[in-house]
């Protein structure tokens, strides 16, 4: 089975995209790039065209499912509010798409990628290049893009392994409430 998953960074100045077809398991580069929205000084209007941007995008590509991250939690009130109003118009073009949406923390991408939680971008960028082997030049050229292509394989990475709903402190506390599955 073929699946198409859609990795959005959000941003107010430039808005990262990447696509990845996942297919027998296995995860290939389909296309990544940037919303460039430096141009419009109004705030709504960069709404209006990410709106735009995300549909067409959605329409060319057809996803089945779309990874968002997650803004991190800053200082300035005015510039989160600006990035979550910039997250919601692209989750508000997926939903009206009917696309399934998933939001990860900055912090899960890194490590699903990286195996390290504090990667610099450019520490996961350059595994995504690895791993699906696209040309170096991109990466100085589309690190937002990188930014949601991570997003995007962080998904896939996590298609296949549910988060289980039980969580331990550590081994004490596993061996606690797993008596029957430890052998002493």
């Amino acid at each position: 089975m073929e699946k198409i998953i859609l990795g959005i960074d959000p941003g107010t100045n430039i808005m990262g995209y990447g696509i990845i077809r996942v297919k027998d398991n296995k995860a290939e580069l389909i296309t990544m790039g940037v919303i460039d929205l430096r141009k419009f000084s109004d705030g709504y209007l960069k709404l209006g065209h990410i709106f735009e941007r995300v549909t067409g995008i959605i329409n060319a590509y057809l996803p089945d499912e779309m990874a968002i991250e997650a803004p991190f939690f800053g200082k300035n009130v005015q510039t989160m509010l600006k990035l979550g109003r910039a997250q919601g118009t692209a989750i508000a073009a997926a939903i009206h798409h009917g696309v399934p949406i998933h939001e990860y923390a900055p912090m899960k991408i890194k490590m699903a990628i990286t195996g390290n939680g504090a990667a610099s971008k450019e520490q996961v960028a350059g595994m995504l290049q690895r791993i699906l082997k696209f040309d170096k030049e991109s990466l100085s050229k589309f690190m937002d893009a990188t930014d949601a292509l991570g997003a995007a394989y962080c998904h896939y990475m996590q298609m296949n392994r549910p988060e289980s709903q039980v969580h331990y402190k550590g081994w004490k506390d596993f061996v606690l409430k797993n008596k029957d599955k430890v052998k002493g």
